[in-house]
């Protein structure tokens, strides 16, 4: 992790090979990219199909996952999960 910029998590799901999903910000002109980067080291041929099997659901599931990151980032207002401001 590298705050405000980096975030790396290994997936603790059994698969067969090691996984980590990534999340980095890149400064751009009028706001920030948001790149998320999926990362799989296959284990032998059963990693492999597993990848590969998987690869279109994978896809739906990720760009879901952005999309609904960055619709939460543009929402005005206090985010979910975090505190609203009290009333003086």
């Amino acid at each position: 992790m590298e705050p405000a910029r980096l975030l790396r998590l290994r997936a603790e799901m059994k698969v067969p090979g090691r996984a980590w999903l990534q999340f980095e910000t890149l400064a751009q002109a009028g706001g920030t990219l948001l790149v998320q980067t999926t990362y799989f080291a296959p284990k032998g041929l059963p990693g492999l199909l597993y990848w590969y099997s998987l690869y279109s659901v994978h896809g739906a599931i990720f760009s879901g996952m952005i999309a609904a990151l960055a619709a939460e980032a543009s929402r005005p207002g206090p985010r979910q999960g975090g505190v609203a401001p009290s009333s003086p």
